[in-house]
């Protein structure tokens, strides 16, 4: 038997996109590399690896951890999150390979949620996630762990997982029939977009046979309909549905390398899909079909939703809702608008976004009173041009299809109403027929069916012409107080009742119709107009807060509160709004934040916040975040969603045009000030070294008188300390000058490293007097192009900036060294160090940190930074371990041999 059980593996294959290999553990030379990022700074996004079965018991679970063995075995952490044995000996053994060392809460082979905030915690290169589709427990960070999944992949760690095919959201229909438990456990196609997939298969007879013998243990909402799942029809549908998403990917990605092909590859543009729907029992099939089918010819697809007004529709808000979102999990674009004429609609949208191909849901059978009018697809197909028109098949499932366009329900004022006016009318007949005839008093009862249908539904307007034709035969027509009728032209006459009433009724039920479709978009037109207008007048952010928070609040009946980001990247409540956010409310808004997804209550991130956070995107990224707290206790209405969004989208716009001007001012300011800064320099450059060199004349002379006293003596070896200092200056600000107006550029030539080290220690001997300088070159440094005067003046300038921030006595080293094609030249002191918060700015024009000693003019180093940027290097500042501070120059090197002869 046990013979019979390996071989039986032996007919298993792990598909690898891309490769195919067998099941069965291979050497570990032989073993498939995998692709991972090399260990070092975090990336941006972690990769994801989704083992892929037909089924439970294909071994899914044991290939992932196989797979991740070999990471560990290869140097990465491995993290085991979240494993579900389901008892299996094997996939323990195999989780205990991977854990190792690590602690217990680091290995979870128990069906629970999985430890979120230590994964992220301990930062793994790989994390194990068992069952991608798993819902978590009520009150977790996230309702679903493919969410918890997504947020360790955006924290840069890689994840390995395994999934269903029929958990995929466009393949999840097939299953529901089978097994409603798991009706939930379903995972949008979205997040597994960019992910690496791999198919561990096993044919359906050799699954069958291991589920007989108790090698397959099954989850335990599979148990009780694992007999009618587990028929060998159910799993090859399965395994073909799998084997057509592999196609579909290697075919996108075949057409993505055509694109991206310099010879152009194939020029023809791909289809583009609508799939149009108005409700109904099969709206969540028909999303589902339609992206199967969008995934099959590779192209993008748009849902579109015409809501009629007015009409009484199968499925609720909240239902339209649910399938909308599932449109937008599956990568669809999601389109509403309000119309009567559901074709009209469609090809409106059809035509505004080059449809090519057109996907709508069966439709049922005409009732015997329209069979003048044709079909929805009849329409369709007549007008849509050179579009093609698809019929979605109805699953055997799915309910029957009702009426999609019954009778509006009508109040009982309305039908009150109608009873009551015919009353009347009635009684006025016995004073009017008595004068005028039996024939002028029905003229009267057409008169009053014809108001009424004027002013009510279609309902009370036939009772109304009902009640009209039977109270004109029994009350008036001879013989009276009897239903007889002996003329033709009276028979005609009841006729007329009825055809002028539902031919009122029917025209005022679409103008009521069209009335309400008309009042939401003069709603939604009236709220942007306001907050549009209100916008346009706010110049400031103080000025737009309390205009979102009035219009919005006003708008959705609601708490509202906007968030921007402070200066560390964090949102953060501004002043004028009516919320109070909680500790809970932040968590929501600061996932809004990150995520550029809705976040709080109504949504499926972090939905038990009282709050509804979403984020303000604008072109140049997120800005901010707009909170509501909703006195509704139901999710917002489809009509109240696409207002919000047009607000949502308003504010951005407004944000992003205040941060836009706000950074032009600043631009204009920083422009000025270098202009004036420049204009400064070139005022000192060509203005102060004329009178400085007549004080150096003057002080010379003085200097040479022989009978001069020695206070006066002393006085002229200040006045000269002070011109060296004003000449060193005004060098400086000249220097400053010419390379940011680009009229110096560096003179290359081969220079001798050991030669520009003796003449910076050299005119710098008298500023390091009194400190320790000691030299490290190494004995053969190369010839270097570059140029001479510039990297001297970089060295001397960092080594007094050494001696003069640092106190005397202090020991100076000037360090220089080769690496990788790269010459260092390092000055190290031993003084206080840089203060933390001018590391980043210590190379800034001007800039001294607070308790730098007086006399500097914080030119200095910005000069080091000009001559080095120049000659194509970098120069670096940090703090030393133990104190002190290290400057680094690194320049490219272009090695010249010392015996080659050199062309000058």
């Amino acid at each position: 038997m046990a013979g019979r059980r390996k071989n039986s593996l032996r007919n298993g294959i792990l598909l690898r996109y891309g490769k195919v290999v067998t099941n069965e553990p291979a050497p570990a030379a032989t073993e498939p590399a995998v692709t991972r990022r090399t260990p070092g700074p975090a990336v941006a996004r972690g990769t994801l690896r989704v083992f892929l079965g037909i089924g439970p018991g294909t071994g899914k679970t044991a290939a992932m951890l196989k797979a991740a063995r070999m990471e560990k075995f290869a140097g990465y952490h491995v993290m085991i999150a979240a494993v579900n044995s389901h008892g299996a000996r094997a996939v323990e053994s195999l989780a205990k390979d991977i854990s190792g060392a690590q602690s217990s809460s680091g290995t979870n082979t128990a069906e629970s949620d999985l430890n979120l905030e230590e994964v992220l915690a301990r930062r793994p290169d790989l994390a194990v996630v068992d069952e991608l589709a798993h819902v978590n427990r009520a009150g977790a960070r996230h309702p679903y762990r493919y969410q918890d999944v997504i947020e360790l992949l955006e924290g840069g760690i890689d994840v390995y997982t395994t999934l269903n095919i029929y958990q995929i959201a466009s393949r999840a229909d097939v299953l529901w029939t089978f097994s409603p438990a798991v009706r939930g456990q379903i995972v949008p196609d979205n997040a597994i977009e960019q992910a690496s997939l791999e198919l561990v298969d096993a044919s359906p007879a050799d699954l069958i046979r291991r589920l007989r013998l108790g090698d397959v243990r099954l989850p335990e909402n599979f148990e009780p309909p694992r007999v009618r799942f587990y028929t060998e029809v159910n799993l090859m549908a399965l395994r073909e549905m799998a084997a057509r998403l592999f196609a579909e990917r290697v075919s996108r990605d075949a057409q993505t390398l055509r694109r991206a092909s310099p010879s152009g590859g194939e020029g023809r543009s791909g289809h583009r899909i609508l799939v149009a729907m108005d409700g109904g029992s099969d709206a969540e099939n028909l999303v589902l079909w339609a992206g199967r089918l969008a995934g099959s010819l590779n192209a993008t697809w748009i849902t579109l939703y015409v809501e009629r007004p007015g009409e009484a529709r199968l499925e609720d808000e909240a239902s339209v809702t649910r399938v909308l979102d599932t449109a937008r999990n599956l990568g669809a674009e999601v389109i509403t608008t309000v119309d009567e004429d559901f074709v009209g609609a469609v090809l409106r949208v059809s035509s505004a976004h080059d449809i090519t191909q057109i996907i709508i849901g069966k439709e049922p059978p005409p009732r015997w009173w329209t069979f003048w009018e044709p079909s929805n697809l009849t329409k369709l197909v007549r007008a849509s041009g050179v579009r093609g028109v698809h019929v979605a098949p109805i699953p055997a499932q799915a309910p029957a299809f009702r009426e999609r366009r019954r009778m509006a329900p009508s109040g009982w004022r309305q039908y009150t109403a109608a009873v009551g006016i015919i009353g009347l009318v009635t009684l006025a007949g016995f004073m009017f027929t008595p004068l005028a005839g039996a024939h002028a008093t029905a003229m009267l009862f057409l008169l009053a069916t014809v108001v009424l249908a004027l002013y009510v539904d279609r309902g009370p307007a036939l009772l109304a012409a009902a009640l009209s034709a039977f109270s004109w035969d029994f009350f008036f027509l001879p013989p009276v107080f009897k239903f007889q009728i002996n003329h033709v032209e009276d028979v005609m006459l009841m006729a007329v009742y009825f055809v002028v009433a539902l031919a009122l009724g029917q025209l005022t039920a679409r103008v009521r119709t069209q009335e309400a479709g008309e009042r939401q978009r003069e709603s939604r037109a009236t709220a942007l107009y306001l907050l549009t207008r209100d916008l346009a007048n706010a110049t400031t952010v103080e000025q737009i807060i309390p205009k979102v928070v009035e219009q919005i609040g006003r708008s959705f009946d609601a708490e509202v509160a906007v968030l921007l980001p402070d200066a560390a990247g964090r949102p953060v409540v501004q002043p004028g709004g009516s919320l109070v956010v909680s500790e809970q409310d932040r968590s929501a808004a600061d996932w809004a934040f990150e995520r550029r997804q809705a976040a709080g209550r109504f949504t499926g991130n972090l939905p038990a916040a009282e709050a509804l956070f979403l984020p303000l995107v604008s072109g140049g990224g997120v800005i901010g975040v707009i909170g509501l707290r909703l006195r509704q206790s139901v999710p917002l209405t489809l009509h109240q969603q696409n207002l919000l969004d047009a607000l949502n989208q308003q504010v951005a716009l407004a944000l992003d045009r205040q941060r836009l001007a706000a950074l032009s001012e600043k631009t204009k300011v920083l422009a000025e000030s270098e202009r004036l800064g420049k204009t400064m320099l070139d005022s000192m450059s060509h203005e102060v070294r004329t009178p400085l060199a007549a004080i150096k004349t003057a002080v010379s002379g003085l200097g040479d008188l022989q009978d001069m006293p020695a206070p006066g003596r002393r006085l002229i070896a200040e006045i000269q300390e002070a011109y060296d200092r004003v000449n060193r200056l005004v060098g400086k600000a000249i220097d400053i000058a010419r390379l940011d107006s680009g009229h110096t550029k560096p003179a290359f030539n081969e220079c001798d490293v050991n030669d520009i080290v003796n003449l910076a220690v050299a005119e710098t001997e008298k500023e390091l007097a009194d400190h320790k300088l000691t030299v490290e070159v190494p004995p053969r440094l190369p010839i270097i192009r570059a140029d001479f005067v510039f990297l001297q003046q970089a060295l001397m300038n960092l080594l007094s900036n050494a001696a003069f921030h640092t106190p005397k006595g202090t020991p100076i080293t000037l360090r220089v060294w080769t690496k990788d094609d790269r010459l260092f030249l390092s000055v190290v002191d031993r003084g206080p160090g840089l203060p933390a918060e001018s590391v980043a700015r210590v190379f800034d024009k001007f800039y001294r940190a607070a308790g730098a000693p007086t006399g500097g003019t914080g030119l200095g180093l910005s000069l080091v930074k000009g001559f080095v940027e120049a000659l194509g290097g970098s120069v670096s500042a940090e703090n030393r371990a133990g104190g002190g501070a290290e400057f680094t120059i690194s320049l490219p090197v272009e090695t010249i041999d010392p015996g080659q002869s050199v062309a000058i």
